[in-house]
């Protein structure tokens, strides 16, 4: 779909209409919920009487991703797979998207196909419908806003706040890989701002940049979790650091929590990582934010089902909310539960 790289369309070659009949082509509808997609004032979608989800997420070049190490495929790649498991977390399914996006002649046309085949790869793995969107221009800086609409019957949505005391707290894969391979590149990029002739160093360092610039949703534990016939109490996905989420989970139940440091699932390469930072591989997985794992929390009589799902570790408990909200350290210190992860207005 992408055109040689030496060749460069402008966008006024296009115009805006052109443009978008030009990037969306290609689309091809995968769901029969789908009515109409691209190329009337709305799409339609048939909820056949099932619950609708929708979620949105706004990516602003200098704030969300870097132009320096984030290719333009693997932004829209990521920038639709934050938005499914936004969807997974509600216990649901994504299958239709909405795409704005806002550039500035910096970007060519070719450029653009990258990201929307970035795009197209993600919708094309997970089964979703591009329906629409709109494209602006920009004085300079790149913005990319995706919208997903998710469906479920109504008896299998998944709040934040249905956890009970006592329920058991689970989550997906593993934690902090994607920030200290953030980590990785603004060191490397700093290297290359101070000589542009020296080469990256990311031996060794494949799996944490791959959690940073290109993660994957959790359709395999939200497919898992319903064929074993478990629905969770509550549920959120780690988008801003395990501990934030934690806290979500324990506001919206009413609750408290104790979670254990030992078991939190941390990646070796992440873990050594962060040692050669020089900071603390767990601290790294409580606040670092961007895994897209599932954070969730399940009855006690479905801890049988759980245990032998693969990916899944159960790393604490819900209590009282009187009882505080605490993580118990490998040494045995109880210890109070912050959130120092992404905000989005927090001051520097």
């Amino acid at each position: 779909m992408t055109e040689s790289k030496n060749q460069r369309t402008e966008l006024s070659e296009f115009g805006e209409f052109g443009l978008i009949d030009h990037l969306t082509k290609n689309i091809k509808l995968k769901n029969t919920s789908t009515i109409k997609g691209v190329g009337d004032d709305a799409a339609v979608v048939d909820a056949k009487g099932k619950h609708q989800v929708v979620t949105k997420d706004l990516l602003i070049e200098g704030i969300h991703f870097d132009m320096t190490y984030m290719p333009l495929k693997h932004l829209g790649y990521k920038a639709a797979i934050i938005n499914f498991s936004d969807i997974y977390a509600m216990n649901a399914e994504p299958k239709q998207m909405i795409i704005g996006l806002s550039a500035s002649n910096r970007f060519s046309v070719e450029a653009l196909e990258e990201i929307y085949s970035g795009i197209y790869l993600a919708c094309e793995h997970y089964n979703v419908d591009i329906v629409g969107g709109d494209t602006t221009s920009s004085p300079s800086h790149l913005f990319l806003s995706v919208t997903v609409i998710g469906e479920a019957n109504k008896e299998n949505i998944v709040y934040r706040g249905g956890a009970k005391e006592s329920d058991l707290l689970c989550v997906s894969g593993d934690l902090g890989a994607a920030y200290m391979g953030l980590m990785i590149l603004e060191r490397e990029k700093q290297v290359f701002k101070a000589n542009p002739n020296m080469q990256p160093d990311l031996e060794g360092s494949d799996y944490i940049i791959g959690r940073q610039l290109k993660p994957e949703a959790r359709k395999d534990i939200y497919l898992s979790l319903k064929e074993k016939g478990v629905k969770p109490t509550s549920m959120i996905d780690i988008s801003d650091g395990l501990a934030s989420e934690i806290l979500h989970l324990c506001k919206h139940s009413d609750l408290g929590c104790h979670l254990y440091e030992e078991k939190i699932p941390i990646d070796i390469t992440a873990a050594s990582t962060a040692e050669e930072f020089k900071m603390d591989p767990t601290i790294c997985a409580l606040n670092g934010g961007e895994d897209y794992e599932l954070l969730f929390t399940i009855s006690q009589k479905d801890y049988d089902k759980v245990k032998e799902m693969k990916d899944i570790s159960v790393i604490g408990h819900m209590t009282n909310k009187n009882d505080g909200k605490y993580m118990i350290t490998r040494s045995g210190t109880t210890i109070e539960l912050k959130a120092q992860g992404w905000d989005a207005y927090k001051p520097e």
